[in-house]
Parts: structure tokens; sequence; C-alpha cells
């Protein structure tokens, strides 16, 4: 494909947060051509109905459809924001056909054994996870390019493995006990209504769920691995915080003898030098979530506490944005032959 001509592109759980935010970069995207808007839940309505935000752009009167109908529009690319489990079943079909396919899901990030444990179901496809490449562009951007299926990383992943992975690779940190401590905001949660995500249960509210056994467990250990060789063991808490957007993680792992907060920093500067959308913060600098928001960045820092003895690696982004959306456009690009920052945006809006 080349970047002249548009990429044809189905959007499937366009009714969802997540599926929205693809929608709306996708509408400023000057390389794509949204061919299909599908939705479990909403087919029949039109975008704006469900997005009112989105009603005022091109897409805003295009009636979503069913996902069944997403190879009648013949789409070279579909991107698949749906609920786990769902991209397993709808992600063949399209693959058969020829379609390459992004997942925002889970459904592809894990090996097959793997599935009844932290998600709950037998894969359907386990032929298809053989195929898949983990979409971590900063990490496996010669392998996307390639690639027919992506597996879009979870937003606690994409910041813990970036920060971890080339400290990982040198041997400036050790493989376990790695500890990772998350936060997220709401919008993580979907946009299904719940009591726990609800504002009386959320406001001025900080707790851990699914201690300890979150999904994106396995997900961190299988990246970090895949990136470094290494075999790390981690243990992960996870947090709802009282915001619509972003996720901030606090890693902590054993620190090999002689490093120290410059060495670190120098290593992940050295790493991401020419990864657009990754800012590796100087020495004091402290990662924000406020700064990622709207975009496609993620903030790194790097901490040696030899009093300790552990190196403390933090990272925030925009859990709708490099946590999700952005990153799966930024997949699109690659796996087009298309500039790698197009349609994206690496600063965020502030305050």
């Amino acid at each position: 494909m080349q970047a002249t001509r548009p990429v044809s592109v189905a959007v499937l759980g366009a009714s969802g947060t997540a599926g929205g935010e693809v929608v709306r970069l996708l509408v400023g995207h000057p390389a794509a051509h949204v061919v299909f808007l599908g939705s479990e839940g909403s087919a029949g309505r039109r975008l704006g109905e469900v997005h009112p935000h989105l009603a005022a752009t091109a897409l805003g009167s295009e009636v979503l459809r069913g996902l069944d109908e997403a190879h009648a529009a013949a789409p070279e690319v579909a991107i698949l924001a749906l609920a786990h489990g769902a991209s397993a079943q709808c992600a063949p079909p399209l693959l058969e056909e020829g379609v390459r396919v992004v997942d925002l899901g889970g459904d592809f990030r894990l090996e097959a054994d793997a599935y009844p444990e932290w998600y709950g179901f037998r894969h359907p496809a386990p032929e298809w996870l053989e195929r898949s490449v983990y979409g971590l562009p900063e990490l496996f951007r010669e392998s996307i390019a390639g690639a027919q299926l992506v597996a879009n990383p979870g937003c606690f992943p994409t910041p813990v493995v970036l920060g971890l992975a080339p400290l990982l690779a040198e041997g400036r940190i050790a493989p376990s006990p790695i500890v990772v401590d998350g936060k997220t905001g709401l919008s993580g949660a979907g946009r299904s209504p719940t009591e726990a995500t609800s504002f009386t249960a959320t406001e001025e509210s900080v707790r851990p769920y699914r201690l300890p056994r979150h999904q994106h467990t396995p997900e961190m250990e299988r990246a970090l691995a895949l990136g470094t060789g290494a075999a790390p063991v981690v243990s992960f808490a996870p947090h709802l915080v009282p915001s619509v957007r972003g996720v901030l993680t606090t890693c902590y792992a054993p620190l090999s003898a002689g490093e120290t907060t410059d060495s670190l920093t120098e290593c992940l500067s050295r790493a991401y030098a020419a990864s657009p959308f990754v800012r590796v913060l100087p020495p004091g600098g402290m990662v924000d979530t406020k700064r990622t928001r709207g975009s496609n960045a993620v903030e790194l820092q790097a901490v040696a506490d030899p009093r300790t003895g552990m190196a403390v690696v933090a990272g925030a982004l925009d859990n709708l944005g490099k946590g999700a959306a952005g990153q799966a456009v930024q997949n699109l690009n690659l796996m087009c032959g298309l500039p790698e920052t197009l349609g994206l945006a690496a600063t965020g809006v502030y305050p």
C-alpha cells in the first residue's frame, strides 16, 4: 500500500469508548478511508447518536451495522475494539479473506494455554495466536510492518514494557521479582454502566481491583520475554482512580550493581532516541498523565535507589491514546507502509 492511496478501514466496536476514539482519530487521518462502522449492541443507530462529540464529523451520520456485515465492505484493514472473547470469534473470518486486523482486545496477546486461566475461555483460533504479532511499535516495529494480525497491547503493559525492556535487555535490572503498581482512569472500564464505576462509587475514591489475577499480568511477562529474552516474574496491583483518562505505572525491580539514575536514564534515552512518541524524562523529572492526555505520547522516568537496591521506573500515558486507539492507528500506519506518526499527536492537551 502506498501513502498516496487511501487505506479502507473497518472499525468493529465503534460504539464503545475505545472504538469511538479510534473513529475520532481516523476522521482526521489523511490516508484512512472508513468504509464500515460496526457495533454489537448499537446497530441501526447513527454514529452521532452514540457518540455526540462525533456528530459534526464526516462520519457523524453513518449508520452502525452488525459485526457480521463487515466482510461485505471489503476493508483492507479492520480495527477491532470488542469485548474480550469477541475478537477471537470475529477476526478469523476476516483474516481468512485477506483482511489485515488490529485487535484492541486481549484475544491474541497470549499463548493458547493461558486463556482459560486468565480470560476464562478456551481460545477458538489457536492457529492465529501463533501468527499474531505483539503490537508495541517501539520494540517490534519490523515485525508489525509485515503482519496480518497485530495484537494491540493493553494500556497497563504499554508503559511497563517500554520502561523495563531496555533495562532488562542490558542487565541493568534483574527480571524478578518485579512489582508493578498501576493507576487507571474510568474510561478503561468501557461505557457499560456498573455500580463500581458510578460517580458515587468513584468520586474521591482510590481502590485496587482484580488482585492478584489481572489479565495484564501474563501479558507483561510475555511481552518482556519477547523483547528481551529474559524470564520475568511480575506482581501487578491495578487501582481505579477518580479520573476519566490516564494510566500511571510504577515498577520496582532489583537494581544491578553500579547502576545509577543517570545510567538508567541514559539507557532508556538511547533505546528510544528514534521513537517519536516516547519521552524519557531527565533525572529529577516526574511523569504526569495529564501531559499525555489526548495524545499518543508516553512519558518514562527511571530512578536508582541504592539504599534499597531497587530501580523505580514510572510511565504515564493516555489509556485511550497510546494505551488503546492511538497505538492501534500507529500499528495501522506501520502495517500499511505509512509514516508512523500519520494522524497522531505527540503533544497532549494541557491543562
